[in-house]
């Protein structure tokens, strides 16, 4: 979910910043998605705990997306005064849900 044109003009960053961290948010929900749909192609082989697979990362993707527009409008806010700090809540949420898809993914494979 790119920014509009319009708000481009929130910040005086040469460097757009805001748009490479969008960027990057990006990249991570695709990401997210594509193992998503990894994850559904390995239900017949592994049965249905790969549905809480699935919904954990789907559902991380979601969040990305849906907070998306939040997070461009308060880091370019951010930047225009000069009081700019990192989204610690999400990368912690995204980092935790990282582990508990890898968690669950080791107990998957155990148990099947």
């Amino acid at each position: 979910m790119a920014p509009s044109r319009g708000a481009a003009a929130l910040h005086g960053d040469p460097g757009l910043q805001p748009e490479r961290t969008t960027l990057a948010w990006g990249r991570t929900m695709l990401a997210l998605v594509t193992v998503s749909a990894i994850f559904l192609r390995w239900l017949p082989q592994h049965g249905l705990p790969i549905l809480l697979l699935f919904t954990v990362s789907a559902g991380t993707a979601a969040g990305i997306y849906f907070t998306q527009r939040r997070r461009y409008r308060i880091s370019s806010h951010g930047i225009r005064k000069e009081m700019h700090d990192a989204d610690i809540t999400a990368v912690l949420w995204t980092a935790f849900a990282g582990v508990v898809l890898g968690a669950l993914g080791i107990g998957v494979v155990l148990i099947g």
